[in-house]
C-alpha cells in the first residue's frame, strides 16, 4: 500500500482517487473549494461547467489525431466506470450529429475535410428519423457512430463517493507539488510515497505555463424536447452544441474566448448562442433559462494536456476543452506507467 497525496479535486483528481483507493492505498485529496458539489460562479472545477460530449472525431477539427486516440480509449472506459459507480450517471454512446445551414456548406466542407474517413451526409428523411426535433429544412447533417456524452455534475458526485477510502481536505489549497509530496499554501507539507498534481490553473507557474480559456454553456428547460443525442452546429463563426440532459433538459454551449474574466455571461454570447440553437431547433422558442454558467479551462500553449510520470511524482494539467473526453485515457496511462493501479483493473476487482 502507498501513500498518495493527491492536488486537486476535479474531473482528473476525483478519477485518480477512485481507481487508487479501490486499488487500497492510503488516499489523500487536497483541494482549494469548499466541497464536492459545484457553485456555478465561474469558480471550481471547470468539469461541472463542461457539457460532457465525447466525440472524438468531431474534435479532430482542431485537435491532433492523438487526442482522437485517447478520446477512443476513454469511450470504451466510460461504460465500464459508470458501471462500478453506486450513484446513477446519465451515459449514452448513440453517436453524435454534425449539422451545417446549406449557405454554410463551404465552410463546413473545409472542416469535414480534416476529419478522416469524412462521414457522407444524411438525406433529410434520415436525419429527421434519427432526431424528430431538429428542422431538417436547409440543413446538412452527417452522423458520428459510437460518439455520446455523459452527464458532469452526476459523474463528479459518482467520482467522489465511490473514492470511499480516500480522505478529502477542502479550503486547502496546495501551493507546489514535488515527488515525495505536497506543500499547502498555509506551509503545512504532507509527505506521501507518490504526489499526484491533477489541478487546473491552480498548477500555473513558470514551469507550467497554463492560461485560463473562458467558456460559458447555458442550461435550458423544454418539456418533451425530444433530442436524443448531442448535436454540433458548423456555424461560421461558432462551434454551437446542443446536448440533451434528460426529457426536459439540455446544455447549449460554448463560446471560447481567451481571457480570464469570470464575471457572468455576457449578453453577446447568450444571444448569439440561443439564436445559432434555435435555427436548427424551432421549438427552443418556448425553452426556459435556468442557468447561465462560465468557468476557465486550464489551457497548456500548446493546447495539449500533460501527463507526466517520474518516481513519486505524476502530473496531469491543462486538459483544457477535452478533459471529459481525455480523462479516463490519461489517467490509465500515468497510474500504469507509475505501476499504481490501471484504471481497467480497478472496475474489474
Amino acid at each position: 500500500m502507498a501513500r498518495i497525496a493527491i492536488a486537486g479535486a476535479g474531473l482528473a483528481g476525483r478519477l485518480v482517487a477512485f481507481a487508487l483507493s479501490r486499488a487500497g492505498h492510503a488516499v489523500q485529496v487536497f483541494e482549494a473549494g469548499p466541497g464536492p458539489a459545484p457553485s456555478f460562479d465561474g469558480q471550481g472545477a471547470a468539469a461541472f461547467t463542461a457539457a460532457g460530449m465525447l466525440s472524438p472525431l468531431a474534435e479532430m477539427e482542431k485537435a491532433e489525431p492523438e487526442v482522437a486516440e485517447l478520446g477512443y480509449a476513454s469511450l470504451r472506459l466510460w461504460p465500464q466506470i459508470v458501471a462500478s459507480l453506486r450513484l446513477p450517471v446519465q451515459l449514452q454512446c448513440q453517436g453524435s450529429l454534425l449539422l451545417a445551414h446549406r449557405q454554410d456548406l463551404g465552410s463546413a466542407q473545409r472542416i469535414l475535410a480534416r476529419l478522416p474517413g469524412a462521414p457522407a451526409p444524411l438525406a433529410a428523411g434520415a436525419l429527421r428519423e434519427l432526431e424528430p426535433a431538429l428542422l431538417p429544412s436547409g440543413l446538412l447533417a452527417w452522423l458520428l457512430p459510437g460518439e455520446g456524452l455523459i452527464n458532469p455534475v452526476q459523474a463528479m458526485a459518482a467520482l467522489h463517493a465511490g473514492a470511499e477510502g480516500a480522505q478529502w481536505h477542502w479550503q486547502q489549497p496546495v501551493a507546489s507539488v514535488e515527488a515525495g509530496g505536497l506543500l499547502l499554501a498555509n506551509g503545512t507539507r504532507v509527505a506521501a510515497d507518490w504526489a499526484i498534481d491533477t489541478r487546473g490553473l491552480g498548477a500555473r507557474s513558470a514551469e507550467l505555463p497554463l492560461r485560463g480559456v473562458r467558456g460559458e454553456v447555458l442550461q435550458l428547460r423544454l418539456t418533451s424536447h425530444g433530442l436524443r443525442r448531442p448535436v454540433r452546429l458548423l456555424h461560421p463563426r461558432h462551434r454551437v452544441y446542443l446536448v440533451p440532459r434528460s426529457e426536459s433538459e439540455l446544455m447549449l454551449g460554448a463560446s471560447e474566448i481567451e481571457s480570464e474574466d469570470r464575471s457572468e455571461v455576457s449578453l453577446q454570447s447568450a444571444v448569439e448562442l440561443m439564436a445559432a440553437a434555435h435555427s436548427v431547433m424551432p421549438a427552443l422558442s418556448e425553452a426556459r433559462i435556468t442557468r447561465l454558467d462560465r468557468n476557465l479551462r486550464p489551457a497548456l500553449p500548446d493546447n495539449k494536456a500533460l501527463a507526466h510520470c517520474a518516481p513519486g511524482l505524476i502530473r496531469l494539467n491543462g486538459l483544457y476543452r477535452h478533459g471529459w473526453l481525455l480523462a479516463p485515457a490519461l489517467v490509465q496511462q500515468v497510474l500504469n506507467q507509475a505501476g499504481l493501479a490501471t484504471l481497467e483493473q480497478e472496475l474489474h476487482p
